[in-house]
């Protein structure tokens, strides 16, 4: 599951360089518009930056966390936001089908945190670079583009926090998740890379 995420201004740097590697290995122009990106957190409903396809190009810009339900389209006060989606499913749910064959997307993110059954808040990012990315896909509604963030079983780094965690793409995984139709059975089976935990009790581990 993933709940909340946050970006620093190592995020900005990182997703400019995935961003112009891809556009070298496709030939294509991508586009970042990274102005306004501030560090801190992002929580469901917020707008959040996110690697998209346009047209054949890679661009970067800004998308809302969260689907709403077809019964609560006409009704916006009080909506439940749908956050997530689970990989091994998603390709079969009508609300996500056709945003996984068609709207794919990569959320970057410095880190993300999950809450254990005592509420115990812990940190996760990656120990072997300053930016992860995370899976998901977007559809579009009146109000603009809104994204969910693909979850899968969580790994040896997570399930005694949460059975669940995004699905967590590598560098080289990004291109082929944006752009190649082909790669996407295989990335929605994939088991992410374990992750350092931080917690308020507990010092940096990588498990």
């Amino acid at each position: 599951m993933c709940g909340r995420y946050y970006v620093d201004d190592e995020t900005v740097k990182e997703i400019k360089k995935l961003v112009w590697q891809i556009d070298d290995a496709h030939g294509s122009r991508a586009v970042a518009a990274l102005d306004g990106v501030k560090a801190g957190d992002v929580f469901p409903g917020c707008k959040g930056l996110v690697l998209s396809v346009e047209n054949g190009t890679v661009c970067c810009g800004w998308q809302q966390w969260g689907f709403l339900k077809q019964w609560e389209l006409d009704s916006p006060q009080n909506k439940k936001l749908v956050i997530n989606a689970r990989s091994e499913s998603v390709m079969e749910k009508p609300m996500f089908c056709e945003s996984i064959l068609h709207n794919r997307i990569v959320i970057p993110a410095a880190g993300f945190y999950e809450w254990n059954a005592r509420r115990e808040k812990s940190t996760f990012r990656r120990m072997d670079a300053s930016v992860l990315f995370m899976a998901g896909c977007a559809r579009r509604y009146e109000d603009g583009m809104r994204f969910v963030i693909l979850t899968t079983l969580a790994n040896a780094s997570m399930e005694q926090v949460h059975d669940r965690m995004p699905l967590i793409l590598e560098p080289e995984e990004a291109a082929g998740w944006l752009l190649d139709d082909a790669a996407v059975e295989g990335i929605l089976r994939k088991t992410p890379c374990l992750l350092g935990r931080e917690t308020d009790y507990e010092q940096m581990s990588l498990f």
